[in-house]
């Protein structure tokens, strides 16, 4: 890398550190379906994919990996890690018909001498005799100073020893590690900066760990200093806090430093979803760049500032990553928030409409995290369709259900102005809530139609906590009606649904006793206005 070409090398190491993640291990399928994806869809520089001598299993994962690559003129790309043990490494990488090494020495003298049981020299000569061993058989040698760290805070000149013994050997890149993730940017910085003064022949790489979060800041330090290439594997997958986040690398050091990186930014999302599925270790929600929320807006406010001049727009456009901006529905939104959901389904609405849906919406934020433009239609449908009265509210209610046992519902309902009390059980608990209502109200000499058909929905897309649409078909004296709820639980879906149709029957009533006592006041010219209206709850 150079001032002029500001260019630096990408290794991603999933495939070898991220499967040192506590209960990951990729079968043979996975390991080429990913490592295709970070080669052709990525275009990511180098990846490692195995460990030496792990296993024949192993053997043969790599071994259709460097196949798979041969054939598409990448298996300069592919690298195995190897360790100094007299040959037996790089028999293990030429079977598998890897060309690259990268070779484990210790980068550390309490390494070396605790370890190995060897002195530094001892050492240096076991290393130099791997590296010319595998260069004689064809292999190119790139080489891990394991520790290096700890190795360069607590004796530097064994680094520069070691590194000095092996400096005409032809090594591609010197790679230092911060095995335990103990670094922080300003020691990178001033220890890799400190390397290539010294080595200003030799390409360094910079390995980090994130013990202490700060893999993703080791990594711009890092690359500030001068370092050839950086490590990191997708989804921050590796050992104990594991290893810095392919997406956040890439994203910094293509807007903070200006490098030039050559991954495709637009599949990011696409491979991490897959190392999730193949690792069974999900991100967080938040996680940058690749997390299900990032580029979602929730407060009002920052919809109304994107409406009105992309005032919450940054570098980091979702489009830029294949994915777009969503503008979250809940007890936070605002009428703009609701404005770009409406957009997005092109569906326009009164502003009185917009209100009322808005209200709603509010409503249900309260009892569930989210609500996606998914789920809006339903939301609209509900309040659209819907006249609601005020002539009984569902005050409080518990449900039980039980394998074996009848469903239990306990009610407390507010039935013309009056708060009434009733209990029912049932073969689910919708049921029993039916029977506890229809106690409730057979008390103020009223009966519940005959429920004809029940209907539930959720969104397309399969998403377990979506909204639930409940639309029952209800049957009396004046024949079939309709009524619809919409919660995030079904039951109280199906509970909102028979609470309209209660309004609706009662509503009936009022009115049929109205139209009754006008005409009799009309024949014995009483105003009709004297009558008081019915109490509400």
């Amino acid at each position: 890398m150079t001032p002029d070409d500001p260019r630096i090398l990408i290794l991603d190491t999933t495939l070898r550190d991220g499967e040192q993640t506590q209960g990951v291990s990729f079968s043979p399928d996975e390991k080429l379906n990913i490592a295709k994806a970070l080669l052709e869809m990525l275009r990511v520089d180098r990846i490692e994919v195995a460990s030496a001598r792990v296993s024949e299993g192993e053997l043969g994962a790599v071994a259709r990996i460097i196949d798979w690559a041969r054939d598409k003129g990448l298996d300069q790309r592919i690298e195995v890690l190897g360790f100094v043990d007299g040959g037996k490494s790089i028999d293990w990488i030429r079977r598998a018909g890897g060309q690259v090494m990268n070779l484990l020495a210790k980068g550390s003298e309490k390494h070396c001498r605790t370890q190995l049981g060897k002195t530094p020299e001892q050492h240096a000569a076991d290393v130099r005799a791997n590296v010319r061993m595998a260069r004689e058989q064809g292999l190119s040698v790139n080489l891990y100073l394991e520790d290096w760290s700890n190795g360069y805070a607590d004796n530097r000149d064994y680094v520069f020893a070691l590194t000095e013994s092996l400096a005409d050997l032809g090594i591609g890149h010197f790679m230092l590690p911060d095995t335990l993730g103990v670094m922080t940017p300003e020691r990178v910085f001033a220890a890799i900066s400190d390397m290539i003064r010294r080595f200003p022949d030799l390409r360094f790489d910079f390995h980090p760990h994130n013990d202490y979060g700060l893999a993703t800041a080791n990594v711009f330090a890092a690359a500030q200093a001068g370092a050839a290439g950086v490590h990191c594997t997708v989804n921050c997958l590796g050992e104990r806090a594991g290893n810095a986040s392919l997406a956040e690398v890439v994203v910094n050091l293509r807007d903070q430093l200006g490098m030039a990186i050559g991954i495709d930014e637009s599949h990011l999302g696409h491979v991490s979803e897959l190392v999730q599925y193949f690792s069974g270790k999900r991100i967080s929600d938040n996680a940058p760049i690749v997390g299900d929320d990032v580029f979602t807006q929730t407060a009002g406010i920052h919809a109304d500032g994107d409406n009105k001049g992309s005032l919450y727009v940054t570098r980091l456009s979702p489009e830029r990553f294949g994915r777009r901006r969503v503008y979250a529905l809940g007890k936070l939104a605002g009428k703009a928030s609701l404005a770009k959901n409406l957009e997005r389904i092109g569906i326009s609405l009164s502003e009185e409409n917009q209100r009322k849906v808005l209200k709603r919406i509010v409503e249900l934020g309260d009892s569930k995290k989210t609500i996606t433009a998914d789920d809006l239609p339903f939301i609209i449908a509900e309040v659209l369709e819907s006249k609601d009265y005020s002539h009984a509210e569902l005050i409080a209610c518990n449900i039980s259900s039980s394998y074996g046992l009848e469903s239990t519902a306990s009610i407390k309902v507010c039935l013309r102005g009056e708060h009434l009390t009733a209990t029912g059980s049932g073969n689910g608990g919708f049921d029993a809530f039916n029977r506890a209502l229809a106690r409730v109200v057979k008390t103020q000499g009223l009966t519940l139609p005959a429920l004809v058909d029940y209907e539930v929905r959720i969104p397309k897309g399969g998403r377990s906590d979506a909204l639930t649409e409940c639309t029952i078909t209800w049957e009396d004296e004046r024949g079939p009606f309709k009524t619809r709820g919409v919660h995030a639980n079904q039951v109280f879906a199906a509970i909102g649904a028979t609470m309209r149709m209660l309004n609706l029957v009662i509503h009936w009533s009022v009115k049929r006793q109205r139209d009754l006592a006008g005409a009799a006041d009309d024949a014995e010219g009483t105003p009709v206005a004297a009558h008081p209206p019915p109490p509400v709850c």
